[in-house]
């Protein structure tokens, strides 16, 4: 049948097509606005990864092919200060993000508890350090330790990025425990269980993806941090990433080695949300077909 001979489309058919016409351009839009948003963000990382292959000491010139930046970084002969400042960063990572994570949980645990109004103003309280410039908590850390007279060192730059990152993982956490059966706790003492094996063997495994969540953001926010560190670490000569790179750049350039460390630090902390999603969708998938 030819096109002349189809009848003339009604007025409901022409609101539907036209509706659909712009259905598609808004999806194309959105779509567009997506892939272009991502680009911005991961154009940067993607371009220090490639010139990571290279030998040149000037980001942006490439001279060949090459593993050369790698085999300084992984055979320590990228610098002693870069060394350094690679083993303080990791150190104090680890260390604030175990100690932040342990606290969290269990203010995570406490703040549930509490009657509604009570917890509505601790989640207030526990949200302003994570709104706060990163400027005024390291010089409020700063007059803290000034006047208790504390030497500025690791110990007080571990402690500062306890502190912050603290907040984070009780954020991580809340959402676990919201959802978790509130009557197994109870269960298990009833059971016979102390208060403490109720805590280690019920409540720990179920929290624990909300509790590893939070420990990966404490080792991110902590690797990141500057402002924090660079106000509470003292004039003893401790130096992390962070204030490594500051100083490097107010040299008038950065240290070729610190793009391979870049680029694995990227490609370790996405390898690691990637399993960690994995995980969590492997587990919802369990779930519902338990439920089924």
């Amino acid at each position: 049948m030819s096109r002349t001979n189809q009848p003339p489309m009604t007025s409901a058919q022409l609101e539907a097509a036209r509706r659909a016409r712009i259905s598609r351009r808004r999806r194309f839009f959105s779509q567009t606005y997506l892939w272009v948003l991502l680009l911005v963000l991961y154009a940067p990382i993607f371009v220090i990864i490639i010139f990571s292959f290279t030998e040149s000491k000037v980001l942006g010139n490439w001279t060949g092919f090459s593993f050369h930046l790698y085999e300084q970084l992984f055979t320590g002969n990228a610098g002693r200060s870069l060394n350094s400042a690679i083993v303080n960063t990791a150190l104090i990572a680890l260390i604030s993000a175990l100690f932040s994570t342990l606290l969290g949980t269990l203010a995570a645990i406490g703040i549930y508890n509490m009657r509604q109004r009570d917890r509505k103003i601790i989640n207030f309280l526990n949200s302003i350090p994570m709104i706060n410039p990163d400027i005024l908590t390291g010089i409020s850390l700063f007059l803290l330790f000034v006047f208790l007279g504390i030497s500025r060192g690791f110990m007080t730059v571990v402690i500062a990025h306890i502190v912050f990152c603290t907040p984070y993982v009780v954020l991580s956490v809340m959402p676990r425990l919201s959802k978790m059966n509130p009557n197994i706790y109870e269960a298990a003492l009833d059971l016979g269980a102390t208060p403490m094996q109720a805590l280690r063997k019920v409540m720990l495994p179920e929290l624990f993806p909300g509790m590893l969540s939070g420990f990966i953001l404490s080792v991110t926010l902590s690797i990141d941090d500057f402002g924090v560190t660079f106000f509470t670490k003292g004039s003893g000569g401790l130096e992390t990433l962070s204030t490594f790179i500051y100083v490097d750049a107010r040299k008038g350039g950065l240290t070729p080695e610190l793009r391979p460390l870049f680029s694995v630090i990227f490609l370790t902390m996405f390898v690691l949300l990637l399993i960690i999603n994995w995980r969590a969708e492997r587990g919802n998938t369990k779930k519902q077909n338990n439920d089924k």
